[in-house]
């Protein structure tokens, strides 16, 4: 059996962060299925900054039971067609943004989708999991500290 020592491990569910849009304490799921890594948002509104294709839009974070809602502003990347585990196709915005992953920080794209159904509101895919060099065992959970990144250092918006 191989071993690469450049790899960190996670588990199936870690806490994480998004600096670039004022985000500390998330707990996120992990989904190697998923290309994309998703953020639940609703009330998107693409508008225009400098020239330059920007969304705004509600990020609601937490649990079922302590939702709380965070107004974000952040580039347009994209439109994209996704399709769902389920064969479900929905065309989504998506942006990149900062993601902090226990000592880790780099750049990931999300799209901006409707997870209220879903248990957690950050889902990260395997393009993210690829650029952080980061290796996954389903038999873990919230092996990596939370990021040391304080909210109060974040910017109340991915505006520059």
């Amino acid at each position: 059996m191989k071993t690469f020592d450049h790899l960190s491990v996670i588990g199936l569910r870690e806490w994480v962060a998004l600096p670039g849009l004022g985000v500390a304490n998330l707990r996120a799921k992990i989904d190697t299925g998923a290309s994309t890594s998703s953020l639940h948002a609703t009330e998107i509104e693409p508008f225009e900054r400098d020239g330059e294709p920007w969304v705004r839009f509600i990020a609601h974070l937490g649990s079922l039971k302590q939702l709380r809602d965070h107004p974000c502003e952040a580039p347009l990347v994209s439109m994209r067609l996704i399709r769902s585990s389920n064969g479900h196709e929905q065309m989504r915005y998506v942006i990149r943004t900062s993601l902090a992953l226990g000592d880790r920080l780099w750049e990931v794209e999300f799209t901006l989708a409707c997870r209220k159904r879903m248990r957690y509101r950050l889902l990260i895919g395997s393009k993210a999991l690829v650029h952080g060099q980061l290796v996954v065992n389903p038999g873990l959970k919230y092996v990596q500290d939370k990021p040391a990144y304080p909210a109060t250092t974040f910017p109340a918006t991915g505006a520059a």
